[in-house]
């Protein structure tokens, strides 16, 4: 994470927690500009227009947040991320911003991979074991699949990974083994 990308997020947490903002909203109203932003050319090109004077620019702000019902503390948080030339890094500002917001919320990121599709009722059960493993923290989780665990599942949180695959006990037994005969 750059340092200026840490900056830029910890201002607008800053503001945030001032205004008794929701993370959510932000987070959500961020990310869909920044889809938007990535998804048209023409909105880069006269965002990201240095000959562009900035009041040009905070009317196409203006004009997409009456539209989207953007809260105006993002929206402002967007004219000056525009006006100091750094919606380029918007991508980097927004990683940092949300890391920042679930630190602040006591919510812990995790990347499980299953060897088949979980349900509903498994999905809740898992998310509970992590909350239990991260001190109660709420779990968002991402889900994907990846056959060749065989079963079970690898549960990613921070730099902490929890192997309970089928494939991750039989190379511990295998290591074992291998250390047993020497």
């Amino acid at each position: 994470m750059a340092a200026v990308d840490l900056r830029y997020a910890r201002a607008l947490e800053a503001v945030a927690l001032e205004k008794q903002l929701p993370h959510e909203e932000i987070r959500r109203q961020l990310q869909d500009f920044a889809g938007v932003y990535a998804e048209s050319a023409s909105l880069r090109e006269v965002l990201g227009d240095p000959s562009i004077p900035q009041e040009q620019k905070v009317r196409v702000l203006d004009a997409i947040a009456e539209r989207t019902g953007m809260n105006p503390t993002v929206r402002n948080f967007l004219a000056v991320v525009t006006g100091q030339e750094r919606l380029h890094q918007l991508s980097g500002i927004l990683d940092a911003y949300l890391q920042l917001a679930d630190k602040d919320g006591g919510v812990a990121e995790a990347e499980v991979t299953s060897a088949r599709p979980l349900d509903e009722a498994g999905r809740r059960t898992l998310e509970a074991g992590i909350a239990r493993l991260t001190g109660g923290a709420k779990v968002r989780a991402t889900y994907r699949e990846d056959p060749s665990l065989i079963g079970g599942a690898v549960v990613k949180v921070g730099s902490t990974v929890y192997d309970g695959s089928v494939r991750g006990q039989l190379e511990q037994m295998k290591q074992r083994l291998v250390s047993a005969a020497v």
